[in-house]
């Protein structure tokens, strides 16, 4: 049997009794944090422009618009503005988003078919894991070939999440598992000018795997042989040189959920900048102030420098917000100057304060062959002071993550301050986080019309 197919078998069998508590309670946060998300960005620029390229025609509902979608579509514009200010959720291993793929994709087919919770919270667990598992097969060689994880294992995970949860059998889903591998797609070029299309890659994985999901179940057929053939999913999108652990597909399912353990990100910026940040907060709350600073150093992994360290001149003044996501001199900057990396710290007037360039200015990496990158994501700062003197800080584990979970209050939190972003009253972002609780909790059908009202 082939990956695609062993997964599948274990896939589609699965009964909510297999789900362990552990699990369940992820899928409820991450559609959360992928709801509270959504509503946060309905008014961004990228977001409008989706919606005014799609026609008007459907019951599917994008999150914050009144405007109803064609189903596919919607897990487009959902999955798009969930990861769009780069707050959603990641998975220590090889960073991959899980939420704002699998969520989308999976509560898209639920409405269409009126499915219930049950449903869904399958999909959900089963998309999420085979994207975990994707990840961990050859950590970094995917961004080293130039493509971003997100949008490659995403085709992939939410077909296996929309094949799960409308019923599809084993056969079919390995089908659609290689049906989406020819769907799959995005390079992280926009590491160049921050442009848009980083954003773009969750929802278009989303969308691909729910139409090679119906591909699949309508009789059309793709290779099972997609995630380890010869000509396959880790040969198209994977550095050569890099050993390949293909039993971290199946090794264990069922047994070892790697979804389980996904995080969920404290600050609204890339997944390993987050360290970074709580190092330069805590030499903030040691007393360091930025005109104290003459330089700051950062010990980082030899596998971050090209995305977050690189071209150093461009990453110390980023040209855009979404470019400054990306910086890790700039979100160092942000947590020793404004303590904070939210989104209030990557808007446009934001990113050209004298104070934020100043510390950036100053911010350069060093290379710690030791730093545990992709297994695990930790900061090391020591800011250097006019006087002579050196403060340090190390943050030795993603905060949010399997070491340090957020609670379910902090994500509350996170959820509402999100919510309110988008223009809705705090009495609005209560009622809509109870609703969102509530969507995956027992077996009833799954019900987003409240996600669709306006402020």
């Amino acid at each position: 049997m082939t990956r695609a197919e062993k997964f599948s078998d274990w896939a589609t069998s699965l009964v909510s009794g297999d789900l362990p508590e552990a699990v369940v309670h992820q899928a409820g946060r991450s559609m959360l944090d992928v709801v509270g998300l959504a509503l946060s960005a309905r008014r961004e620029d990228y977001v409008s422009a989706l919606l005014a390229s799609h026609p008007a025609e459907g019951s599917g509902t994008a999150f914050g618009h009144a405007t109803g979608l064609a189903p596919q579509d919607a897990a487009l514009v959902n999955g798009v503005a969930g990861h769009g200010e780069d707050y959603d959720d990641t998975f220590e291993g090889t960073p991959v988003h899980t939420g704002v793929v699998v969520v989308p994709a999976v509560l898209a087919a639920c409405e269409a078919r009126g499915l219930p919770a049950t449903r869904a919270r399958l999909g959900i667990a089963a998309g999420g894991e085979l994207m975990c598992r994707l990840a961990v097969v050859a950590p970094t060689a995917i961004h080293r070939a130039g493509f971003h994880p997100t949008g490659v294992a995403g085709a992939l995970a939410a077909a296996a999440a929309v094949s799960v949860a409308i019923g599809l059998d084993g056969e079919r889903m390995s089908r659609a598992l290689g049906i989406a591998g020819s769907m799959a797609s995005g390079i992280i070029e926009y590491l160049a000018d921050g442009s848009s299309t980083k954003r773009l890659h969750a929802g278009w994985a989303a969308h691909c795997g729910y139409r090679a999901a119906l591909f699949a179940e309508n009789g059309f057929t793709g290779p099972k042989s997609v995630i380890e053939g010869e000509h396959g999913f880790f040969l198209g999108f994977a550095k050569p040189g890099i050993d390949r652990d293909f039993d971290q597909i199946d090794r264990d399912l069922g047994d070892n959920w790697l979804y389980a353990s996904i995080a969920f990100k404290p600050y609204a910026c890339g997944t390993m900048t987050q360290p970074f940040v709580d190092c330069a907060i805590a030499l903030r709350n040691k007393g360091v102030t930025p005109d104290q600073v003459a330089q700051i150093e950062c010990k980082c992994g030899e596998g971050t420098v090209h995305r977050l360290w690189e071209p150093l001149a461009s990453k110390q003044k980023p040209a855009t917000p979404y470019a400054a996501k990306f910086s890790t001199p700039y979100c160092v900057a942000a947590g020793l100057v404004d303590g904070a990396a939210g989104l209030a710290q990557f808007t446009d007037e934001r990113i050209t304060n004298a104070d934020l360039l100043h510390i950036a200015g100053l911010t350069r990496y060093e290379i710690d062959p030791k730093d545990p990158y992709p297994a695990s994501y930790r900061g090391h700062v020591r800011a250097t002071l006019k006087d002579g003197s050196t403060v340090e800080a190390t943050q030795p584990h993603m905060r949010g993550g399997a070491t340090e979970p957020l609670t379910d209050d902090e994500l509350k939190t996170k959820f509402t301050a999100n919510v309110m972003f988008g223009g809705y009253s705090a009495a609005q972002a209560d009622h809509l986080y109870n609703h969102a609780s509530a969507v995956l909790r027992g077996d009833a059908v799954i019900d987003l019309a409240p996600f669709a009202q306006q402020p």
